[in-house]
């Protein structure tokens, strides 16, 4: 069961660490090239579309199943594979602290100037989200990576 557990956690972690991997060479990239008013709708329509229940599970999915891998009592686990899981999930629910407490209250915030009364300029709302987002979502990329590094080496311990 435990390995079962700690497969399903290097799983979640890697497809979590792949989606922000991307999101930070890729997407971001490419939405930085646009003018205020595209950017900030393709933000919008973004942040709208991803947390979707696929995407939810994986999120979910990347601290529990580590989590439960650890409280699966094993005989023969090393104390080296004990650390790298222990690591891994550390630097997974950093990772979900800094999303919850940082970029989803910058997504909400874009959300909620699209009703803004007076309307808030696009560049305004992008110079409010963007820098402070994309240095968010580095750490966080870099938080991931590193649980999906960790976690995979446990599994290989």
């Amino acid at each position: 069961m435990a390995t079962l557990l700690l497969a399903l956690a290097v799983v979640c972690n890697g497809l979590y660490a792949g989606f922000m991997l991307i999101f930070q060479t890729g997407i971001m990239p490419a939405l930085a090239r646009l003018s205020d008013d595209q950017f900030v709708a393709s933000m919008r329509r973004i942040n709208e579309s991803v947390p979707r229940a696929v995407f939810l599970l994986v999120f979910v999915g990347l601290v529990a199943f580590p989590a439960v891998a650890l409280a699966v009592p094993v005989d023969d686990r090393s104390d080296s594979q004990l650390w790298l899981i222990v690591a891994g999930l550390v630097c997974g629910v950093l990772n979900h602290l800094i999303t919850i407490g940082g970029n989803v209250p910058l997504n909400n915030a874009l959300a909620s100037s699209e009703s803004a009364s007076p309307p808030i300029p696009d560049s305004e709302v992008r110079a409010a989200f963007e820098s402070r987002w994309n240095q968010l979502h580095l750490v966080r990329t870099v938080l991931i990576v590193a649980a999906f590094a960790l976690l995979v080496a446990a599994s290989l311990a």
